[in-house]
């Protein structure tokens, strides 16, 4: 099997269509270690099947670009609205989310032609831009913005494939070629950063793409701190493991209690205890764990509570877009091909700030002051998620390139544990 590449891009030094070919066969290529069987999978709620993901992002161009722009465009399927709109009131109508897994049909081979005849519509559109009943500029951010939601959508598609495997009593590998990771440098270790306190500017402060979530601009007043300069590692997690952590309510909230009690919760996601030793799964199979590499797939609620059994705390989300704003925005991302958290290496103060692993916040996802969501069903895309929401930043390993930046925003339930979310303390 070759082995498949992860690089796209969403720029304006591309042309538009070559953007947007670019994007849509990365899709493509994270499906290519697939066995058919794979493609209808729905192992949890939050979970999708990888045939849904790839049918959802061409509904959307469908459905936003080619329906009302493109003249005598002709719908593929005239159910298909309804079966992969995702959460679009102003649309109409749709499949139950918790039982997308139950659908055979339409087939893969199906969803595959759908997505080349969309593919085609799109071409046509984004090579007669200028003869559209809208403004080419209009038509363009439109197309940006599903570019980024398909990127999105790759990063969920290589996080509900884990998932999908995981469950699976074989533990098959999504890709057993991926490289396991050596030791870090344990120097950049126990290291604290100070910035000083003061009146800061958040939010975006770019002119190219950004997602509304992300703006409008404004200050927020902070005090001194500090944020270590390294990710918490599996081995420390370790250490809250065994001293009881996960026994001990006096280190969780209420309600991260319950959860944990409920679910019996003792470790992180994918990790089991083997012969006295804890393996953990990944997407090149079932690996011994690695003390050396950021602690993954833990929710808010076990953030939290390390954070406070260590004696610290976690950033507000200002203060990580803070000192996110003095950092190169690199790391280890998809294009990389590693799909897991690596070991710091110390080649950054503060270290693994973007890649890896996605950063628990304690903030609450809540509008920025002066936020107005776009008018119509465009505008249900971030702003009708600002409640019972956490913010994490600076992306994953299985981010798409050029898919994050200091102000990008994150936000997840505080119980979810399926994606690839780690922790950094300040204080």
């Amino acid at each position: 099997m070759t082995r498949p590449t992860f690089t796209s891009s969403v720029s304006k030094v591309l042309p538009l269509l070559e953007q947007y070919q670019q994007v849509r066969q990365l899709s493509d290529r994270i499906c290519e270690p697939l066995v058919i069987e794979d493609y209808g999978v729905q192992s949890m709620p939050d979970v999708s099947p990888p045939k849904w993901h790839l049918a959802h992002t061409s509904w959307f161009f469908e459905t936003f670009l080619l329906i009302p722009y493109l003249p005598d465009y002709d719908v593929f399927h005239p159910t298909f609205g309804y079966l992969f709109n995702s959460y679009y009131e102003a649309v109409g109508k749709r499949h139950p989310r918790p039982q997308r897994g139950l659908l055979s049909r339409p087939t893969v081979e199906q969803v595959y032609r759908y997505r080349a005849y969309v593919d085609q519509a799109m071409q046509g559109l984004l090579q007669n831009l200028e003869q559209t009943p809208a403004s080419p500029a209009a038509l363009t951010d439109l197309v940006t913005l599903g570019l980024h939601h398909e990127q999105q959508h790759q990063e969920l598609l290589l996080t509900d494939i884990k998932h999908i495997l995981a469950l699976n009593p074989l533990r098959p590998a999504y890709r057993a070629d991926l490289p396991a990771a050596g030791r870090g440098d344990v120097t950049s270790k126990e290291q604290w950063l100070d910035y000083p306190g003061g009146l800061y500017t958040v939010g975006y402060k770019g002119d190219d793409f950004a997602f509304d979530n992300e703006s409008p601009l404004h200050s927020v007043y902070l005090p001194d701190y500090y944020l270590a300069s390294h990710l918490i590692t599996n081995g420390e997690y370790l250490e809250f493991m065994q001293a009881g952590g996960y026994g001990k309510p006096d280190y969780w909230l209420s309600e991260g209690w319950a959860t944990a009690q409920l679910n019996q919760w003792d470790a992180p996601l994918y990790w089991e205890e083997i012969d006295g030793h804890w393996w953990t799964m990944t997407l090149g199979g079932l690996r011994q764990v690695n003390e050396d590499e950021p602690v993954c797939h833990v929710s808010f609620y076990e953030a939290d509570a390390y954070a406070r059994w260590a004696g610290k705390r976690l950033p507000t989300e200002a203060e990580w877009e803070v000192a996110a704003d003095a950092v190169p925005v690199q790391g280890n991302f998809l294009a990389n091909g590693r799909l897991h958290p690596t070991p710091a290496m110390g080649l950054t103060r503060p270290d693994q700030l973007f890649g890896d692993v996605w950063e628990w916040t304690q903030s609450a996802y809540l509008p920025y002051p002066g936020f107005k969501a776009a008018v119509g069903a465009v505008g249900e895309y971030n702003g009708k998620f600002m409640c019972n929401q956490m913010v994490l930043r600076g992306g994953s390993c299985v981010t798409p390139p050029g898919h994050t930046r200091p102000s990008y925003r994150n936000f997840f339930p505080p119980a979810t544990r399926w994606q690839f979310s780690g922790i950094r303390l300040a204080q």
